[in-house]
């Protein structure tokens, strides 16, 4: 088989059971791992996979730049936010992460809190759809994520405390944890948590499974993952849910 045929091979594969594990398709090729790992870093270098351990993983849907996120998952991502915002109880402070899932959640947030928030999208559907008090987090804009990321950012974080903190990750895996796709976003994302009694990731269904290229923190160090109740995944039931 000519290396293209089996780069198809593998994309035929990710697409039809979410993983490619090098081992189990030299095996069925009858070819080295070697050739499998290095189709799969083609791939990879092509942007049309995530490497990991022992294989590969599909691009997750999530680390599309935040404008075709809009359409992702959307009723998956409304149910998240409702979820995400029971959590909130009267007077706290609470920090909101970028993201989709986190836009949602600002339309429904308790009137009777502080926001801290690095979107500035995040900061005004907040000021316009509730009376809460909103806190900017000043920076860098990144033009892929449009949060607010880099060293003024990170001075800024190192003086605030919250009660809680919604994260946003664009992978959630069990085995991979929880990811993002640039590493910039996930140096602030770990900065922030740093700063929270609390931190809650928000893991809507095209999350669940999913694996980026950077980690940001430990299933270890979360207090829970908020996810959509009418997932059925079958990986939820080794992740820690909120």
């Amino acid at each position: 088989m000519l290396s293209a045929q089996r780069r198809e091979h593998l994309l035929t594969l990710l697409a039809a059971e979410g993983r490619v594990v090098a081992k189990s398709v030299a095996a069925e090729l009858g070819i080295s791992e070697d050739s499998v790992r290095r189709d799969l870093r083609e791939l990879a270098e092509a942007g049309l996979c995530i490497r990991v351990y022992g294989g590969a993983l599909p691009v997750p849907l999530a680390d599309a730049p935040v404008q075709r996120r809009l359409g992702v998952a959307v009723d998956s991502k409304h149910r998240v936010a409702q979820a995400a915002t029971a959590l909130i109880r009267p007077g706290m402070t609470v920090i909101l992460d970028a993201g989709t899932t986190a836009l949602a959640m600002a339309t429904m947030l308790p009137d009777d809190i502080t926001l801290i928030t690095p979107s500035p999208a995040v900061a005004v559907e907040a000021l316009d759809s509730t009376k809460a008090r909103v806190v900017m987090i000043g920076g860098e804009l990144s033009r892929h994520s449009a949060v607010a990321g880099g060293g003024l950012a990170h001075e800024a974080i190192t003086r605030i405390a919250a009660d809680a903190f919604f994260l946003g990750v664009t992978g959630i895996h069990p085995d991979h944890g929880l990811t993002t796709g640039e590493l910039d976003d996930a140096v602030t994302k770990r900065a922030l948590a740093a700063r929270s009694a609390d931190t809650y990731v928000l893991g809507s269904a095209e999350k669940i499974g999913a694996a980026s290229r950077f980690p940001v923190v430990g299933l270890d160090e979360i207090t829970g993952i908020v996810v959509d109740p009418q997932d059925q995944n079958p990986l939820i039931a080794q992740l820690p849910t909120a």
